[in-house]
């Protein structure tokens, strides 16, 4: 089995294989030039995720820069997604986000992860574990998921979350680790901003 096939499968393997390294760093070469364009170039944009992810649906942007080991092409992306500035996804394995969900400034995504035993992480060995983050949720500022792990959909994750274990749907989760505080419910219908209500009536 080769390095890249072991590195597919999720098991230990050498990242710095030289049939790895040679095309990891195309992408990351694409990537540079991504984060060059300015604000304005939408469409340039779209063309790049379109392209360089693995998957991309309609209407997602990106604040730059933007960082990813492997440009974004282990990156599945639905549907009107939004990524404030500083999103790093470590895309050694896959990383699937589905529709409308929304990353704060400098949230973090790791996939690849180092063996505990030190002889193995000695010789910079590494496996990586796919992460899945559910339709309409939204990941705070500065929030760090590893890798692994699964997040429900209409989920908040409060910022500077360390998510370390699976957080389900329909919930606010926040902290380091990451727990789950409350349901979203009721009182989320009616207030935006502790007490402060939603007026309904002007809601477009």
């Amino acid at each position: 089995m080769t390095e890249y096939e072991k590195m597919v499968k999720g098991l230990i393997y050498n990242p710095g294989d030289e049939k790895i390294m040679s095309e990891q760093l195309q992408y990351q070469d694409k990537l540079w030039e991504f984060n060059q364009l300015k604000p304005s170039q939408y469409s340039e944009k779209m063309k790049y995720m379109k392209e360089m992810f693995a998957e991309c649906g309609d209407n997602c942007y990106i604040e730059l820069p933007f960082r990813a080991n492997w440009g974004g092409h282990h990156v599945h992306f639905g549907s009107g997604i939004y990524a404030n500035s500083n999103l790093t996804i470590v895309d050694d394995g896959h990383v699937y986000v589905g529709d409308k969900v929304m990353f704060g400034p400098n949230v973090t995504i790791a996939t690849a992860n180092h063996p505990i035993e030190p002889t193995l992480r000695a010789k910079g060995l590494q496996y990586n574990k796919d992460v899945y983050v559910g339709e309409n949720t939204w990941i705070g500022a500065g929030v760090i998921i590893v890798p692994g792990v699964r997040i429900g959909k209409n989920t908040v994750i409060g910022g500077g979350s360390v998510v370390t274990k699976d957080i389900p749907d329909n919930v606010v989760a926040v902290g380091n680790p990451c727990r789950v505080l409350r349901e979203v419910g009721e009182h989320d219908k009616k207030y935006f901003y502790k007490n402060e209500e939603i007026d309904w009536e002007t809601i477009i």
